[in-house]
């Protein structure tokens, strides 16, 4: 008897947990649909609760150290108390509310390189936390960031790759402890003062902060250093400007106010 305490206890032949998304695909500020299953094991069992949380992998640095890590965000309980007779099947159906600032990991129906997003349920057991598999989620941009990406590509940018930091930005408000950025080569007019944009998103309902970081290029006797630049853009009013014109505008007006650009 004992050992069978001590089994149950470890979770031995105790209860599964998978997950079934309708569509993998969603949007910042959108919901993600679906069910997670629930399997007995060869014991009753008291589930304490059933939670779902978006799990991605962010970048870290501290002193000369750096490193990736998994990050967990936007967790949510979907039950509470569940009872768990041996074989007993539970479907628990759930809408999941994806935060609005999740980075994006699709754009123009293609992955971003080295960009991973999935959904994770967990049950809770005597105090014990069973995960299930990540469920692989495509996270496609909201219209209004869309319309900046476009016009970027249109100025001449090239998309180089992408990674999430942790960390705040100085004077943005963020629910998340981390920020995406996505980095892109220089279009030609600006080749010859900058090594890079990268450009965060930094989403809520109503508005997005867009910071735009440039990476200048170091002279024969001079250093590269940064310059930054945050812009305020509505999600009401993003199809009545003219977003070509406005980024040149903005990152020439940047450029031009830490002396970068002529």
């Amino acid at each position: 008897m004992v050992f069978k305490r001590l089994r149950q206890a470890m979770g031995v032949g105790g209860p599964s947990v998978e997950m079934v998304l309708v569509d993998p695909g969603c949007r910042p500020g959108g919901h993600l649909e679906g069910r997670v299953q629930l399997v007995g094991g060869d014991h009753p069992v008291d589930v304490t609760h059933v939670a779902l949380g978006l799990v991605t992998r962010v970048a870290v640095e501290g002193g000369d150290a750096a490193y990736d890590t998994p990050q967990e965000f936007g967790h949510r309980r979907v039950t509470g108390a569940v009872r768990l007779d041996p074989g007993q099947r539970y479907d628990v159906p759930f809408r999941f509310e994806v935060p609005w600032e999740t980075p994006l990991t699709d754009l123009y129906g293609q992955p971003l390189h080295g960009m991973t997003i999935g959904l994770r349920a967990e049950l809770e057991v005597a105090r014990a936390v069973d995960q299930g598999d990540l469920e692989p989620v495509a996270v496609h941009p909201l219209p209004a960031q869309e319309r900046i990406l476009e016009a970027l590509l249109r100025l001449g940018f090239r998309f180089a790759r992408a990674d999430i930091e942790r960390g705040h930005l100085y004077g943005v408000h963020q629910t998340l402890p981390f920020y995406q950025e996505i980095e892109f080569l220089p279009a030609p007019p600006y080749a010859g003062a900058i090594n890079q944009l990268e450009v965060i998103f930094v989403t809520d309902p109503h508005r997005m902060q867009l910071v735009l970081e440039v990476d200048k290029r170091g002279g024969r006797v001079s250093a590269g250093r940064d310059a930054f630049g945050r812009f305020t853009v509505e999600h009401a009013t993003v199809d009545r400007t003219d977003w070509a014109a406005q980024l040149d505008a903005w990152l020439r007006q940047s450029l031009h106010h830490h002396g970068l650009f002529s």
